[in-house]
């Protein structure tokens, strides 16, 4: 687990790098075509779109696709949290952290990560971000216990802070400034 964490960081750090080296925005390759899909509208507190996420169901595991402008620069904590709300301002209807084994917060507390915890996502100076991040202990399959689609929905939520990666339940990551509902986009 932690050797692909910090690959995803790698990525993440390798997309933030490439959105800084000229003037356009950079593309991103296609995304597969996967039957199992899911895609996220990103809202600030002030309810303007500011960004999308996408994911998308590999073989075991779950990749997603953020794209963002209008942030604060620098890392921001980024989970998948357990309601499907986004209301803003404070966006606190999306609830918790997605946790369904019932883990301590962050990929290195031993007693972690929840499901929902993913790397920082890192805004440059423009105020944009761009990442790759693999969701390990998630799926877009079906009625499993740690499907994106259960009963009352998911949503990614950026927070304000850099998340610590041990502090439960939040990592530290302050409050909640962006957020999007995760719906299903297959077929």
């Amino acid at each position: 687990m932690k050797r692909s964490f910090y690959f995803m960081i790698g990525l993440s750090v390798f997309a933030l790098s490439l959105s800084g080296c000229n003037d356009s925005t950079p593309t991103m390759k296609p995304l597969p075509t996967s039957a199992e899909k899911a895609q996220a509208e990103i809202i600030n507190g002030k309810g303007k779109k500011i960004g999308k996420a996408e994911f998308w169901q590999e073989q075991d595991y779950v990749m997603a696709r953020i794209t963002v402008q209008d942030l604060p620069k620098g890392p921001h904590g980024i989970h998948v949290h357990t309601v499907g709300k986004c209301d803003i301002p404070t966006f606190e209807t999306a609830g918790p952290h997605f946790n369904p084994a019932h883990k301590k917060h962050g990929t290195e507390n031993v007693e972690g990560p929840h499901a929902g915890d993913l790397p920082n996502l890192e805004i440059n100076d423009n105020g944009e971000g761009m990442a790759e991040f693999a969701l390990e202990n998630v799926t877009l399959k079906g009625n499993e216990d740690n499907s994106l689609f259960h009963p009352g929905g998911t949503a990614i939520v950026i927070h304000k802070d850099k998340d610590d990666y041990k502090t439960d339940p939040s990592g530290n990551s302050g409050a909640r400034i962006a957020c999007g509902v995760i719906q299903n986009s297959s077929k």
